[in-house]
């Protein structure tokens, strides 16, 4: 039943573009003063095109409201989380796996030996006389 309402509902989104693109624009930016001829004046009622998108467009509005209506009820109220299968009984959810130390961080587990300390940086020499910045 969902399939076939699916494939009726996209025919209709189909025929309603097609039934806008149609219709002559009437000017106006966007759609703004778009003249004397509107949808509820004695002039536009007339258009077969304009009766064609309503109708076309009230059956869009049904059938999407039909689909929703399909989609919940087969839903049952349950949770995608509910349908998740639980890990095997010998598996610990709480470990972290173990993931490998930089190189050169000194944290390596797989060295025989602890790691050497680095040499201390050699402190810079002081200036034989103080630095005064001078004017470029």
């Amino acid at each position: 039943m969902t399939t076939i309402l699916l494939i009726i509902h996209l025919m209709v989104a189909i025929v309603l573009v097609a039934l806008v693109l149609l219709q002559r624009s009437e000017g106006g930016a966007l759609g703004i003063g778009g003249g004397g001829g509107g949808l509820m004046t004695g002039r536009g009622a007339g258009n077969a095109l304009t009766k064609a998108t309503t109708i076309v467009g009230g059956l869009f509005f049904v059938t999407s409201l039909a689909l929703v209506l399909l989609a919940t009820r087969a839903n049952n109220g349950g949770s995608i989380l509910d349908h998740v299968a639980p890990a095997p009984a010998g598996v610990n959810q709480t470990t972290v796996p173990s993931v490998p130390a930089p190189l050169g961080s000194g944290l390596d587990t797989n060295k025989a030996a602890a790691p050497e300390a680095p040499a201390a940086p050699a402190a810079p020499a002081a200036p034989a006389e103080p630095s005064v910045p001078r004017a470029q």
